[in-house]
């Protein structure tokens, strides 16, 4: 069916099962145009000499798109604010800005690279970016609690030192989870077909990319801040003398 759609002039369709064997689903990326449904019906048809009936058909237009558009951009600004609170409820404000820079370099690249090359964005590349927030997120959790460790530990007020050696003992950690993950993400885009292929490219990328991200983004804006132990330590309460006798 993809073939005879292609020889009809629909390029890039996308057929897949609908329900019972008999019954399929027809996706053209394609203006719509009245009567384009009734030529993919007669396409079909004679191409393959069997009875083809038009269930029903449907329009995504440009009011759908900007509604998706909107819904994705919020969807994403309130994960990343709750991360935010979150992370300073959890850490520390300075680690929770790092970790929310370094979600939007990786959100930033993987939209940037949808745009540079046009790719389409659907609901599963949405899926895969809310993806990415957490997988970075997670990378940058673990960095943050052992600089927070290290902080605590080592006898040094040097936190450049304190920061290079935390993340050299979370590089293997980070290198080997990514491998692994990514072993499993180039799978899915190799093999995984028409339907997830938008969601493997955008977790390709950005797991890609935030690989670096939690070391020399996260890490880096806490030297800038200039994080120290001092910022860990809980505040002293006041204790006000009681001269009562």
């Amino acid at each position: 069916m993809r073939v005879t759609l292609e020889s009809g002039g629909f390029d890039n369709a996308l057929v897949q099962s609908f329900g019972s064997a008999n019954e399929v689903l027809v996706r053209l990326a394609t203006s719509y145009r009245p009567g384009v449904g009734e030529e993919v019906q007669q396409l079909l048809q004679q191409a393959s000499g069997l009875k083809v009936t038009l269930m029903r058909i449907e329009f995504v237009g440009a009011q759908v798109g900007e509604d998706l558009r909107e819904r994705s951009g919020l969807g994403v600004l309130i994960a990343l604010g709750a991360i935010m609170l979150y992370v300073s409820f959890r850490f520390q404000f300075k680690f929770a800005l790092g970790a929310l820079v370094a979600l939007f370099h990786d959100v930033i690249i993987v939209l940037g690279a949808l745009s540079l090359f046009h790719w389409e964005f659907d609901l599963t590349v949405l899926a895969a970016i809310l993806a990415v927030i957490g997988y970075s997120l997670n990378d940058s959790l673990v960095v943050a609690d052992r600089i927070r460790e290290n902080f605590r530990r080592l006898r040094l007020d040097d936190a450049y030192e304190i920061i290079n050696r935390s993340l050299t003992e979370t590089l293997s950690r980070t290198l080997m989870t990514s491998l692994t993950t990514l072993l499993v993400v180039v799978a899915l885009f190799l093999f995984g077909g028409e339907m997830i292929h938008g969601f493997a490219t955008a977790l390709l990328i950005g797991i890609s990319v935030d690989t670096y991200s939690s070391i020399y983004i996260a890490s880096d804006l806490l030297l800038r801040l200039d994080f120290r132990r001092e910022d860990l330590l809980l505040p002293e309460a006041s204790i006000e003398e009681d001269n009562r006798p």
